[in-house]
C-alpha cells in the first residue's frame, strides 16, 4: 500500500473487473445490433461522442460505449484462462526443474530455451491458425489455448531459479532426513514459498497475454464478429481515425489503461515481496 503506483494500478483493476463483470448491464444498447437509421449521419458516416451516444458508434450504427464494455468481459477473461493455463505449465515445469536438478533440470530449461527460440507473436499467429481450423466448441478457446501455450516459459525460469535456491535450505534438508517424499516437500515447503513469485509473475504475464489478445484480435485472429473485442474494435476503426478518431481511441484506451494496470499490481507484488525477503 505504500507503493502509490501500485495503489492506481489495483483501483484501476477493481474497476475494469467490475466493468467486465456488470458489461451486460452497464451497456446501454445491444452491442451486436447495428442501427444504420439512428446510429450513423445523413452522410453514413459514425457518430461522434453525444449525449445519445456517449461514446460515439461505429461504422454499423452500433453503441461504441456498450461494445467496450461488453469487449472488457471477452478481452479480460480470454488474458485470465490464458494466465492460468500459462501458470499451471510454468509452475509444474519450474517446480519439478527446481527441485530435481541434474538432468531432468537440464532437459526441461532445453524444452523452454526452444520455446523461446521461436518468436511469441509469430508462434502466437501459428498456433491461433492452426487451432481454428479445428472444432473447439467456443470461439475464444483457439485463443486462450494459443496464448497459454505461448506465454508459460517465463513463470518456468523463473519458478525454476527460487525452487533451486529453495532445494538446497535447511528446511528441505531436514525434511528429506526425516524421510518426506519428494512430492511432499514440493507441496508442503517448496510451493509456498514461491506463492510470491508466483503471484509476481501472473500479474504481468496477465497483462503480457491481454496485449497479445488485442494483437490476434487485430490480426482477424480472435473471437470471430461480431463478439466485440478491444482489438478486433481498434482494427474495425483503424480506416476512420481521421473521420470518427474516437473508433481508434476508445478501444486504444482501454487496452493502455488495463495493460498499465496490471503492470502496476504486477511491479507493486514484487517490490512488496522483495522487501518482505530482504527483512
Amino acid at each position: 500500500m505504500a507503493n502509490r503506483g501500485a495503489v492506481v494500478g489495483l483501483v484501476l483493476v477493481v474497476l475494469l473487473l467490475g466493468v467486465a463483470l456488470l458489461g451486460p448491464l452497464l451497456a446501454t444498447r445491444n452491442p451486436l445490433a447495428s442501427d444504420v437509421e439512428h446510429g450513423l449521419s445523413a452522410l453514413g458516416a459514425p457518430l461522434p461522442p453525444s449525449r445519445a451516444a456517449l461514446l460515439g458508434t461505429d461504422p454499423l450504427g452500433r453503441d461504441e460505449w456498450s461494445r467496450v464494455v461488453t469487449a472488457a468481459g471477452t478481452s479480460l477473461s480470454i488474458a485470465a484462462l490464458a494466465t492460468i493455463i500459462a501458470l499451471v505449465i510454468g509452475l509444474s515445469i519450474g517446480l519439478v526443474a527446481g527441485y530435481a536438478g541434474g538432468t531432468i533440470d537440464r532437459v526441461l530449461m532445453r524444452l523452454v530455451d526452444l520455446a523461446l527460440a521461436f518468436p511469441f507473436v509469430l508462434l502466437a499467429i501459428l498456433l491461433a491458425s492452426l487451432f481454428r481450423e479445428a472444432d473447439l466448441g467456443s470461439s475464444s478457446a483457439p485463443v486462450f489455448l494459443t496464448l497459454g501455450l505461448v506465454s508459460w516459459t517465463t513463470m518456468a525460469r523463473v519458478i525454476r531459479g527460487k525452487a533451486r535456491v529453495l532445494a538446497r535450505s535447511e528446511m528441505v534438508i531436514a525434511a528429506r532426513a526425516i524421510g518426506a517424499s519428494a512430492s511432499r516437500i514440493v507441496v508442503r515447503h517448496i510451493l509456498p514459498n514461491v506463492i510470491g513469485v508466483v503471484l509476481v509473475v501472473a500479474a504481468l504475464g496477465f497483462a503480457e497475454n491481454l496485449l497479445a489478445e488485442s494483437v490476434l484480435s487485430y490480426l482477424g485472429l480472435g473471437p470471430p464478429p461480431p463478439a466485440p473485442t478491444w482489438g478486433r474494435m481498434l482494427y474495425d476503426g483503424r480506416a476512420y481515425y481521421r473521420t470518427a478518431p474516437h473508433l481508434v481511441l476508445v478501444p486504444g484506451l482501454a487496452i493502455a489503461i488495463a495493460v498499465i494496470a496490471f503492470n502496476l499490481v504486477g511491479e507493486g507484488l514484487r517490490d512488496a515481496f522483495d522487501a518482505r525477503e530482504r527483512r
